[in-house]
């Protein structure tokens, strides 16, 4: 039997220089699920789902891309889709 887990979606407002470190506090917290970065008029820059098993090195490429969108961006929205425990 497969146990049903509650999904929240959380919404951070954060500066550019600010993302990868929210990220990672977010990404290490382990149960954020889909991450989607908006510049402050609401157009999504990147959207990226994260399984189970995204980890370390696997995140290399995300973590470079979101850098380079850091570098473009002033103000940025961060969603993430939260599995509740």
């Amino acid at each position: 039997m497969t146990e049903e887990k509650d999904t929240t979606t959380k919404e951070f407002n954060i500066c550019g220089k600010d993302i990868i470190a929210k990220l990672r506090e977010l990404v290490h917290q382990g149960n954020v699920r889909h991450i989607i970065i908006k510049n402050k008029d609401g157009k999504i820059l990147i959207e990226v789902p994260l399984t189970l098993g995204a980890v370390g090195v696997a995140l290399l490429p995300i973590w470079a891309a979101i850098g380079t969108i850091t570098a473009l961006v002033a103000e940025c929205t961060i969603l993430v889709n939260i599995v509740e425990k």
